[in-house]
């Protein structure tokens, strides 16, 4: 049985049912969740055939000089082959706390012309609530993939772009708290200043999710709608580019295909003293 994607969101059961599909892939995307208190760290449990899906040392541009940002379209086809990604492959994405990173690694696949993925929803505490089985990570071999990328520039917007659509009052979300968002709480990152891209608008990305997985299609609409009632352009903004996939994923499911990711996101527009900031 081969996969294909209908929705960028599929369930745990979901899951279970296809766990053995000849072109099934899973990935696991887990980060630590910035600004996090560091609490006792259990012993890391995975679902059943997981590959690790490493979003801070390998799928990166790790000579950027801001976090998270996104890798060269031949870096990123080269590191996805080795965990043996194919042009025909499924791929399922999740992480440890829900749905954190794991839209990170679905946005990116996308904005390298990859759309056969979807991302778990609830991640891997809904799998172990359901009582699916976990087994210890395990390093597999894999037979390297023949992926091809094709970068997708629309799904991506940098600094220069982000601030001309600030300027023309073009629709900018912003992802993070509304404690950020409005500098009423510090930023996690010391030294980096507080407030928002002028004229963009908060939508935290908790509020597209209950206990851990994402809304409804129906709530979903609902929260986009209310935001952008105009069906403009958005660009999706957060701390690092993290959390602003959030809100990709969500307007997809939403129906919206018309929006793109500040990659540099605040950490980029608040390190850049001459860019102006709103409180």
């Amino acid at each position: 049985m081969m996969l294909k994607v209908i929705t960028p969101l599929v369930s745990v059961e979901w899951l279970q049912e296809n766990l053995e599909a000849e072109n099934l892939i899973i990935l696991d995307a887990t980060i630590p969740k910035v600004g996090a208190i560091k609490d006792v760290i259990k012993e890391k449990q995975q679902i059943k055939n997981a590959v690790f899906f490493d979003l801070k040392n390998v799928f990166l541009d790790a000579e950027g000089e801001y976090p998270n940002t996104i890798p060269s379209e031949e870096h990123f086809e080269k590191e996805a082959q080795k965990l043996g990604v194919n042009n025909d492959s499924y791929i399922v994405v999740y992480d440890d706390l829900g749905v954190y990173s794991s839209p990170r690694v679905w946005w990116l696949f996308k904005a390298f012309g990859f759309t056969n993925i979807a991302v778990l929803n609830g991640g891997l505490p809904a799998w172990e609530a359901a009582g699916y089985s976990v087994e210890l990570p395990i390093k597999k071999e894999v037979a390297e993939g023949d992926f091809i990328a094709m970068f997708q520039k629309e799904l991506l917007r940098v600094t220069e772009q982000v601030l001309e659509a600030s300027n023309n009052k073009e629709l900018i979300v912003d992802a993070r708290s509304e404690g950020r968002f409005y500098a009423t709480e510090p930023e996690p990152r010391a030294d980096m200043r507080g407030g928002h891209i002028p004229n963009s608008k908060s939508l935290p990305h908790g509020k597209l999710q209950s206990d851990g997985k994402m809304k409804s299609t129906e709530e979903l609409q609902k929260l986009f709608s209310e935001i952008n009632p105009k069906n403009e352009h958005m660009t999706f903004s957060c701390g690092s580019g993290i959390t602003a996939c959030v809100l990709a994923l969500g307007a997809e499911a939403s129906g919206y295909t018309n929006y793109s990711v500040y990659d540099g996101s605040w950490t980029e527009w608040a390190s850049r003293l001459e860019l102006p900031v709103e409180k």
